[in-house]
């Protein structure tokens, strides 16, 4: 086992402490990827070397430093590969790391659904359920050109491979989301207009806070807007200048759902995504000689401090934006 999955169990919305919980995941080992909002996967080969340790030791004691210097809980999977180490997590639970020894790949997932392997959509775990492969055991089993017959040839081998627990993904070192996303879904189908605004300063308010905690910044804000019959409208707009002011989010957010002109919609969610994110330290941005704008960035960088001393909700997102 040298991959970890873990998976931090941190309050919603609160991204802010994740940096610092990747790092410690760093003192043991440079190969980690970041899984936002709240994970990360780890490659611990040489940490195993250094440390005397093998995966299960050295999860203990991420979990013990992470309780102890940010007081977070997480669950942890371990494998041989980072397919596996997800799967595991699946199956782990607080204060008990779920592994999958070397050489136990298969009897892990034998009698696994079909449909628990990553990359199987519905439509290829019902073709494979009607021909009775609903288990990753009976599919492993299966003759490899049985499977290209029904699913296709690259389908089938990578399905194949898959079942008998050959792992060929890698851990890409600092990969980091290119997207940040807040939905605000309604108690029930929701008419009024206000309480449609009211949801995009919550949630304008949040990517805010999620974005200037990471130190980022955005590009591009994506409105998505979902109706009591299933059906969804989608609007993009790129922002004059890349951002993580939440006053600046919530004025786009509000031209997207303008621009929309719903009369009398029922919405049953609204949905915003920051995407095209970029590091703040890189982003230009324009000077302003608005002593309001200037007032209300100063008071969310205090809002900021204050969330990352005492929590989330010691400042609820959107309350600055105006």
């Amino acid at each position: 086992m040298t991959i970890l999955c873990v998976r931090f169990q941190l309050p919603p919305m609160y991204e802010a402490a994740l940096p610092r919980l990747l790092g410690l995941l760093e003192e043991f080992t440079p190969v980690v990827e970041a899984l936002p909002p709240d994970g990360a996967l780890a490659d611990l080969r040489g940490a195993e070397r250094y440390f005397g340790r093998d995966a299960v030791e050295l999860a203990s004691v991420i979990r013990v430093r992470a309780l102890a210097l940010y007081g977070v809980d997480c669950v942890i999977g371990a494998g041989p590969g980072p397919m596996l180490a997800r799967m595991a997590l699946r199956d782990a639970r607080p204060g008990l790391t779920r592994a999958v020894p070397e050489g136990e790949e298969r009897e892990f997932l034998a009698g696994k659904p079909v449909a628990a392997l990553p990359g199987v959509g519905t439509a290829t775990a019902r073709t494979l359920c009607e021909y009775g492969l609903d288990t990753l055991g009976r599919v492993a089993a299966a003759p490899l050109s049985t499977l290209q017959r029904l699913v296709g040839a690259r389908t089938g081998r990578e399905l194949h491979e898959k079942a008998r627990g050959v792992d060929r993904g890698r851990v890409v070192p600092n990969g980091v989301s290119r997207s940040l996303a807040a939905d605000r879904p309604f108690d029930r189908d929701e008419l009024d207009p206000d309480r449609h605004r009211r949801a995009l300063l919550s949630a304008a308010g949040e990517l805010g806070a999620r974005l200037r905690a990471v130190d980022k910044v955005c590009r591009t804000l994506t409105l998505t807007v979902r109706y009591a019959d299933r059906s969804a409208t989608t609007r993009s707009r790129t922002l004059k200048e890349p951002t993580a002011h939440s006053a600046a989010l919530t004025r786009t957010a509000y031209d997207l759902y303008e621009a929309l002109g719903l009369q009398r919609a029922r919405v049953r969610s609204i949905a915003l995504r920051a995407e095209g994110l970029t590091s703040a330290e890189h982003a230009s941005h324009q000077l302003t000689f608005d002593p309001v704008d200037e007032k209300v960035r100063r008071i969310e960088e205090v809002a900021d401090r204050a969330r990352a001393k005492f929590g989330p909700r010691a400042v609820m997102p959107g309350s600055l934006a105006a």
